[in-house]
């Protein structure tokens, strides 16, 4: 598993200033944003997979993945759903607002022990967030990676944001976008139904792929083990799982996952670490 890169703070937050926001769709936003300190913006590094915790002042503080990429040192980007106190008033925020943020935190997607191999990512709901920097990160070192395989599923046919970037993903060489919804809509050009019923369609070699994966559990579960059952190593399965993250350094307990606080060891986990856990509803 990759080691953290630097973490800018576990202690207090550092003030970050909102540089550009973007409304993706009713429910969901995007914020981009820079650390006001100079020296600490230029020395913050993530893995794809990492979060942050960002901190509104006077109301509390959220953990949420960096969906940037790792060399994309000008800002650092959220997608954040609205959907409690914290975010909701994050949803407000305007260009040139102010908030905290420390990070980065836990353990991102093994990225360096991927070099060759068919990359296949599997997301529900806006769990598309964590994997967003993969995405980026591998069609930027093209020549590293095979086969990309991109699978998304949504609820509603309104909730899948960035459709523009699917578009273009879809139509670059050695690419594969799978997109579901389990309610379509008027001109929805992609499959109505579980985003499983598309496995059977997704064109990689198991042999030599790796699959990162994040989302709803039940989702999960069946996508993995449809995607063992077509051959791929348990070795090369990986998800991002969501707790209720606090601390972010492993000492609150909130988070605990088995024997492991999904802030400190994860969010990314191997399937060999989640599958007792993830057989069992409650954990």
């Amino acid at each position: 598993m990759n080691a953290m890169p630097h973490m800018v703070h576990a202690g207090p937050p550092h003030a970050a200033t909102v540089v550009a926001r973007t409304q993706e769709s009713p429910g969901i936003f995007s914020l981009q944003l820079r650390l006001d300190d100079a020296a600490a913006q230029a020395a913050y590094r993530f893995a794809p997979g990492q979060f942050n915790m960002l901190y509104l002042y006077g109301v509390g503080e959220v953990p949420i993945s960096i969906m940037s990429d790792p060399e994309e040192r000008a800002v650092i980007g959220h997608t954040i759903r609205a959907q409690g106190r914290v975010t909701q008033g994050l949803a407000a925020l305007q260009p040139g607002d102010t908030l905290g943020l420390r990070g980065p935190f836990g353990r991102g997607w093994p990225l360096q022990e991927m070099g060759g191999r068919d990359v296949v990512l599997v997301t529900g709901g806006l769990g598309c967030a964590p994997v967003v920097s993969v995405i980026h990160y591998v069609l930027r070192r093209r020549e590293r990676f095979g086969k990309l395989v991109i699978i998304q599923g949504v609820k509603h046919a309104e909730d899948l944001i960035w459709r523009e970037q699917y578009d273009r993903w879809a139509k670059l060489p050695d690419t594969q976008v799978l997109v579901a919804a389990s309610e379509g809509a008027a001109l929805w050009p992609w499959h109505v139904g579980r985003v499983t019923e598309l496995f059977c369609l997704a064109r990689f070699n198991p042999e030599r792929a790796v699959a990162m994966m994040c989302g709803p559990e039940g989702m999960m579960r069946a996508a993995a083990d449809s995607l063992l059952s077509r051959g791929l190593p348990e070795s090369h399965l990986y998800l991002s799982m969501e707790r209720n993250m606090q601390c972010a350094v492993g000492r609150c307990g909130h988070c605990q996952f088995g024997g492991a606080f999904v802030c400190r060891d994860g969010p990314v986990f191997d399937w060999g670490q989640v599958k007792t856990l993830l057989a069992h509803r409650g954990y």
